[in-house]
Parts: C-alpha cells; structure tokens; sequence
C-alpha cells in the first residue's frame, strides 16, 4: 500500500457506500410498490405447473400444485385433461391427488418433485404420478388414474 493511499481518508469509501445503498433501497421499494400482492410478501404465485404431457392431438394432461390459502408451506396437487377442441386445449375433467393441502409447497415446486409422471397414448390412457414428499422423506407411493374420453377414474 503506498503512503497516497493510506493518508485516504476512509470517510470518503463511507460516504460512496452510503450512496449505493441509499440508490438499492430507493429501487427495491420501486420495485415492491409496483409488484404484485403474492410477490410482496416473498411467497411463490399460488398455483404452478409441475408437468404436463400431450397425448397424440387428443388429450392434454397437467399436474399442477395449487398453494394453500391458509398455510404458505402447504399445496394441494391438481390432475386435469383437456380435450383439443376447436383450435383450442379445453378443460374435460380435473381430480385431486392426495388431500388438500397434503403436500408440501417447496418441496413439490422444487426441481425433483415429480418422480413419476407417465402416461400412453392409448384409449383408455394410463396415467401414473409419484411426487416429493420431502428431500428426506422421499416420493410418495403411485397415484394411478385412467383417461377414458376426457374422463379421469381412479385405478
């Protein structure tokens, strides 16, 4: 270190410093003034797609959490087909799997959370989901659903 450099007076870093996080906090309340109510408070939005499969041009199938209203760590998981109609993906049929709010939201919006998500393009279509639990827990036990005409019955 050269004696310039020592003899800087560390008022000045304090004062630059000072600036750059008086500037952050200017634009994150910005950026909180104009985003959502859900983005406020630092959850994840309310319902996320956790796989989907298009079978042939006929059916469409999503698995979707679904975030519980009353606990921000617990989801629901929602099953649902649509039918390709006029141009357009329609909604033909939609079930639960598991119970409401049986799920652990993280751990099933995370990058492992489907463990099995598998179908066929048959009529009817078999449908089989294993999903997250938890890292420690594991995978849950096989949900199996049947796609016939739209409809979804359980195995």
């Amino acid at each position: 270190m050269t004696a310039h450099t020592a003899s800087r007076p560390p008022r000045r870093r304090t004062v630059a410093l000072s600036a750059a996080a008086l500037t952050l906090g200017v634009l994150a309340t910005a950026t909180a003034a104009t985003a959502s109510p859900a983005d406020r408070t630092g959850h994840a939005p309310r319902t996320r797609e956790i796989a989907s499969a298009v079978l042939g041009s006929d059916y469409k199938v999503t698995l979707t959490a679904l975030r519980s209203a009353t606990d921000p760590y617990a989801a629901s998981v929602r099953l649902q087909v649509f039918v390709h109609k006029g141009g357009a993906w329609k909604e033909s049929d939609r079930v639960r799997v598991g119970g409401a709010n049986s799920w652990f939201w993280y751990p099933l919006t995370g990058s492992h959370a489907v463990g099995t998500f598998s179908t066929a393009s048959t009529e009817p279509a078999p449908v089989k989901v294993r999903l997250l639990i938890t890292p420690s827990i594991g995978y849950s036990g096989t949900y199996a659903y049947v796609i016939r005409h739209g409809d979804i019955t359980t195995r």
